[in-house]
């Protein structure tokens, strides 16, 4: 007989971990991730935490700040509801004594220091020098570790959401997932009576990324097959500076860097910001990030450069630790020179549609963080809200999870996963060959410029790549490469079908046949319906 857990969290970021601590201390919690529970993307967030802890700054500036960036598609409400919480998110951490940046106040005694980031109209970026998530990332993993009632289980990849609909019951709530074990290479039954989806984000999806590995929309993938509606996935932000270094693997140069003065500027030394936006370096991410492909593109250059050597030495040293000596690591020297960037895949705007309780469609079944849609970000992110929007919706959860589960109860016995009529493959050259053409189309046709041919173009081999993947996930056992492959043709079909949708460019959707804002009628988020989910299939349990 299965382990049965209250909660259930998939993801093991900030918005996981949070939701975990947040929780009573009598419920029964897992904590799944598919590889060590620091390993995912909040470990490698640069920036920081916005938040409005200045006596200059309010909360009225931070909402029009977030609604700004999101060029006219943020959920005003949404974005009131985190800007107000923002301040006890940032509380909560310090109790939890995650060890933010310090300047001397005005009475001598320490006070968190904030930055600025593009797009804010002040100072009210709460960091940890230059390596924030790892920060509050590893505080949170030693207060889970610490935590009788939670149960860590790494190296575990979801496989699929089980629900009433999909066992033919007469109700459609979530009931748990089954999940690959690494250890065993095993398909296990996790029963849970709410599941938490954390799972991050899909920027796998294109071939130059920020992103670690993991991040191939496996949550949003997941909560698509069970039923759920997904929102906004035309919308993904790319970086405008990740480094450009034959040997560097997705090394973000974060947003603080412009910031605190740095400038962006050609081969030749000339900088040219300003010609595309009057706020020039400190622009919101889209327009940087197209001024960039903009002037790589019509110079023919490999990269543009990111200089902030006119700042003191020291000053770099101490805020930037982390950049300076990773770029030393690489010969560079940011004290001195500049640093070579090019934009790539970073965050993921849209996903699954959620309210602010981070509710999702099927009863049970939530989810927070960058698998989440909740209205915050809009058509683009303002730089530090996404920690904060998970910090603010993974306690939502929490709270209405805890409201919700002395009325429910403990989930059905469960069916166990069924590969008796599957075989292990001798082809995962096919595995390796799709992962690499889908995200090189996605890079050339849905990338940051975009256009109707490109993607009509990219709808026809997404649908080509679906039935090939999907037929050789009914055929032979399943393994964690086959299973993010799968999720990631699945969000790849989401992002092309709503691009195609938006017959207009608007925040990170820019498309050279429909260049301007539309006005009438007034823009709307693109919302997708999946078909109702099938009972689970014959091949195995999860073959849907």
């Amino acid at each position: 007989m299965p382990k049965s857990y209250d909660v259930l969290i998939i993801g093991s970021g900030v918005a996981g971990l949070t939701a975990a601590l947040r929780l009573p201390r009598q419920l029964r919690i897992a904590v799944l991730s598919k590889d060590e529970l620091h390993e995912g993307a909040t470990l490698y967030a640069q920036g920081g935490v916005s938040a409005v802890l200045d006596a200059a700054d309010s909360v009225e500036n931070h909402v029009r700040d977030t609604l700004d960036a999101g060029a006219g598609l943020s959920d005003p409400e949404a974005a009131r509801f985190v800007a107000t919480r923002a301040a006890d998110a940032i509380e909560w951490l310090l109790e939890h004594q995650v060890p933010f940046s310090t300047q001397p106040g005005e009475d001598g005694a320490p006070v968190l220091h904030l930055h600025r980031e593009g797009g804010h109209s002040h100072r009210r970026i709460v960091h940890a020098a230059d390596a924030t998530g790892r920060a509050i990332e590893t505080t949170l993993i030693d207060a889970v570790r610490a935590a009788p009632n939670i149960t860590l289980l790494p190296h575990r990849v979801a496989v699929d959401l089980i629900t009433g609909r999909k066992l033919a019951l007469d109700h459609d709530r979530c009931l748990g997932a089954y999940v690959l074990s690494e250890a065993s290479g095993r398909v296990e039954v996790v029963p849970a009576r709410c599941v938490v989806l954390a799972t991050g984000g899909a920027s796998k999806a294109y071939r130059f990324t920020t992103n670690p590995d993991g991040s191939t929309g496996d949550g949003i993938a997941m909560a698509w097959r069970a039923g759920c509606r997904v929102t906004n996935m035309e919308f993904n932000q790319f970086h405008p500076t990740c480094l450009y270094h034959p040997k560097a693997k997705s090394f973000l140069i974060s947003e603080a860097v412009r910031g605190e003065g740095g400038r962006l500027l050609l081969p030749d030394g000339e900088p040219f910001m300003q010609r595309f936006d009057e706020r020039g370096e400190l622009a919101p991410r889209d327009i940087v990030a197209r001024a960039i492909d903009h002037e790589m593109k019509r110079l023919g250059a490999p990269c543009v450069y990111l200089d902030i050597s006119h700042r003191p030495a020291d000053f770099i040293r101490e805020h930037f630790p982390t950049i300076h000596a990773r770029c030393l690591d690489y010969g560079l020297d940011i004290t001195r020179e500049p640093i070579p960037v090019v934009p790539a895949a970073h965050y993921t705007c849209g996903g699954v549609h959620v309210d602010h309780r981070a509710r999702t469609d099927v009863p049970g079944l939530y989810a927070v963080g960058e698998t989440a849609y909740t209205g915050l970000h809009g058509a683009n992110r303002l730089a530090s809200n996404s920690l904060l929007e998970c910090l603010v919706y993974a306690r939502a959860a929490a709270e209405d999870i805890a409201a919700q589960l002395p009325e429910l109860p403990s989930p059905p016995t469960l069916p166990p996963w069924d590969d008796s009529q599957v075989t292990d493959s001798d082809e995962q050259v096919v595995v390796s060959h799709n992962w690499a053409e889908l995200r090189r189309f996605m890079w050339d046709y849905v990338g940051i410029v975009r256009s109707d041919k490109r993607l009509e173009r990219a709808a026809r081999r997404v649908e080509l790549l679906s039935h090939e993947i999907q037929e050789y996930y009914g055929n032979f056992r399943v393994n964690a490469d086959l299973l993010e492959l799968r999720n990631l043709v699945v969000v790849a079909d989401l992002i092309v079908r709503s691009a195609r949708a938006r017959k207009e460019s608007r925040g990170l959707h820019y498309t050279i046949d429909h260049p301007r804002r539309a006005i009438d009628p007034p823009p709307t988020p693109t919302v997708l319906t999946p078909r109702p989910p099938a009972p689970f299939g014959h091949l195995k349990a999860g073959a849907v």
